[in-house]
């Protein structure tokens, strides 16, 4: 059985320990490298993130202007649009979904 470990903060400096139960957990979940930051500091970076894991917890997402593609309304997408590349309205993609 894995034993707690002490880690020092990657951020903040501290050290925090690393449980047992934590290193089953992460084993479980297949993941094999051991935390860098102590739980404070995580939960810092998550918020200034937005999130964790790419989910939007609760936290405004930044949205970017745009101009549809197909019908030239003026449109916000959760994403930086680049030269070249179609932006579609929510009507517009929702339409070009169904059609497939």
């Amino acid at each position: 059985m894995a034993q707690d470990k002490t880690i020092q903060c990657a951020d903040c400096g501290s050290d925090f320990t690393f449980s047992a139960s934590e290193q089953e957990f992460f084993a479980s979940k297949g993941f094999t490298n051991e935390p860098k930051r102590c739980p404070t500091c995580r939960q810092a970076r998550k918020q200034t993130r937005g999130g964790s894991g790419g989910s939007n917890s609760g936290g405004a997402r930044q949205m970017f202007p745009a101009v549809c593609a197909a019908c030239g309304k003026e449109t916000q997408v959760p994403f930086e649009p680049r030269n070249g590349r179609p932006v579609y309205c929510s009507d517009c993609f929702a339409k070009s979904k169904s059609a497939y």
